[in-house]
């Protein structure tokens, strides 16, 4: 029988219920047990598709092409798995699936409700991701982590919050553990810790017929014991059921953490763990993992060489929009001992208007643009501040600056090339102006334009490195040498074909292509220490202990050891 572990939120979102729900799987994922993750949440979208990157974060594709939300990013990257669109519930999925039984008539004639019938969908989705597994072995896993989004409390929720209040029966006490993640605000001068937040929050949980097992309480400082025996009493609690949980310099100190507070005893003898048969090879496996994630957050801790990156972007306002761009990059910050410093700069800053309307900014951001040891181009949709990534790219191939440009960012560095090298003055995609002149970015041909959501190139696809790279590209190296990569895809708009042989005759090589050879997938410049644009996502496939090769590249650049490695 799978062990399910709840994590819901308290007081405020974004508290930070991903961070230790992907936690507790990487503690449990030691023990050598099978993980895998679930993410519900409460909107009414369809998925994360359409949602602007500033109002809800990254939007994070799977294998399946699944556009979700980028909590699931964090389960992939902590649990070392690859999850499917079926892992990440919607309202919106839900009551689809309900509406659509209702219209065959399934429900018989029956008054199609909330309760049971949304309620019993939620469950039965729940119950059949959990069965589905996650590796080679094809068993099923042995525990499945459940992150339920937004605040307990909210309108939204409810119909999932009672779903769990009937799941815990269906499944039985020892195999339902719920994790409560709760705000312990610090205020006045002397920095007193507030309980009151996380005792109403537990008591609309409870008032919803759910039972915390787990208080986890997020704070600036570490829990004072007045504090936590306070917790304990009124939310009726038992002391060690109150899990401290402050702001460390990393999140992957989170599971180091919480496994020196007695949480896999804990786990141990709240889902009677030990009745499970591990296999031998798992059991090593899970310390091996364990001992490799000590070595990363300690070596974290020494790290005293920085490297500084330029992301240069459209979203810099929520870092959140980049958060597995900047994932990729600590990583591979990390494998070379590096500490990392981010230099956010939004691309209209970089636009000569600016230097009119806010001249401060302007300049400030010129300066870190010339300050970065390399620079990045992440992707994006629509027409702001393109010019301002198109100078970044000419300031990058001008002056030898490590570029990288994903998805977007390969786009502009093609615009820039055209502009400047080719005398193609009038170069530009015809995302941004459909009717350009000299159109270098086109759309793809198969690809709806009357429906957004879901009709993207979105997924895994292989990209196909061409005959005569094998000692020159340094994108093949990086991947070893192989003939071939398969990486996650999420783009309309491709490189024109028919101008790649102009591109080619002046040096912009490239060097990767799709299994037709008629789509563009990686661009490599002649004569240049790191210039390098890529079609797909390298950042969705990231992992701390195996950081994406494209980063990886331009972290060695960026410090000067590219032609050592």
């Amino acid at each position: 029988m799978t062990k399910y572990i709840i994590v819901t939120g308290g007081v405020i979102s974004g508290i930070g219920k991903g961070v230790i729900a992907s936690s507790t799987g990487t503690l449990l994922k030691s023990l050598g047990l099978s993980v895998t993750a679930i993410k519900i949440d409460p909107y009414l979208n369809i998925d994360a598709g359409l949602m602007s990157p500033l109002d809800h974060g990254e939007v994070f594709v799977l294998n399946d092409g699944g556009e979700v939300d980028l909590d699931l990013g964090n389960y992939e990257r902590f649990l070392d798995v690859e999850l499917s669109r079926i892992n990440n519930i919607t309202t919106g999925k839900i009551y689809s699936e309900v509406i659509e039984k209702e219209r065959r008539g399934d429900y018989l004639g029956k008054t199609v409700q909330v309760v049971p019938h949304i309620t019993d969908a939620i469950q039965n989705w729940i119950e059949r991701v959990a069965a589905m597994p996650i590796d080679d072995s094809s068993e099923q896993p042995d525990v499945c982590i459940i992150e339920l989004g937004g605040t307990v409390g909210d309108i939204e929720s409810a119909p999932f919050v009672e779903a769990m209040r009937q799941f815990q029966f269906r499944v039985g006490h020892e195999n339902f553990c719920l994790i409560h993640v709760s705000l312990v605000p610090v205020v006045g001068s002397v920095g007193e810790q507030k309980t009151k937040p996380t005792q109403m929050s537990v008591r609309d949980l409870r008032g919803a017929g759910l039972t915390p097992d787990l208080i986890a309480c997020r704070s600036s400082t570490p829990l004072d014991e007045g504090v936590r025996a306070k917790i304990s009493m009124f939310c009726h609690v038992a002391p060690e059921q109150v899990l401290a949980v402050r702001d460390v310099s990393s999140v992957y100190h989170v599971p180091v953490m919480m496994r020196d507070t007695g949480m896999i005893e804990f786990f141990r003898r709240r889902l009677s763990l030990d009745q499970i048969q591990i296999p031998t090879d798992r059991q090593l496996q899970g310390k091996q993992l364990w001992d490799q994630w000590l070595e990363l957050t300690q070596s974290y801790d020494r790290l005293f060489d920085t490297v500084t990156i330029a992301i240069v972007g459209k979203y810099t306002d929520l870092h959140d929009s980049y958060i597995s761009v900047y994932k990729a990059l600590e990583h591979a910050t990390l494998a070379y001992r590096r500490k990392l410093q981010i230099r956010w700069i939004e691309a209209t800053n970089l636009e000569p208007e600016n230097l009119k309307t806010d001249p401060i900014k302007y300049h400030e951001s010129w300066q870190n643009l010339c300050g970065a040891d390399g620079i990045l181009v992440p992707g994006g949709f629509g027409s702001r501040g393109i010019e301002g990534m198109v100078m970044a790219a000419k300031w990058a191939r001008e002056h030898k600056i490590p570029y990288l440009g994903i998805c977007l960012g390969m786009h502009v560095a093609i615009i820039e090339f055209a502009r400047n090298v080719c005398d193609m003055s009038d170069a530009y995609s015809a995302e941004m102006e459909p009717d350009c002149k000299t159109p270098v970015v086109i759309y793809m041909p198969e690809i709806s334009k009357t429906h957004l959501g879901g009709t993207m190139r979105l997924g895994l696809r292989s990209t196909f490195f061409q005959p005569g790279t094998e000692n020159t590209s340094i994108t093949r190296k990086l991947h070893g040498g192989k003939d071939s990569v398969e990486e996650r895809h999420r783009h309309r708009y491709e490189i024109n074909p028919e101008m790649v042989p102009t591109f080619e005759e002046k040096g912009l090589q490239f060097v990767g292509r799709d299994d037709s050879g008629k789509r563009m997938e990686i661009v490599e410049l002649d004569n240049h220490p790191f210039f390098v644009g890529c079609q797909y996502h390298p950042e969705y496939l990231t992992r701390p202990l195996s950081p994406a090769p494209l980063f990886k590249g331009l972290i060695l650049a960026s410090i000067g050891e590219l032609k050592k490695a």
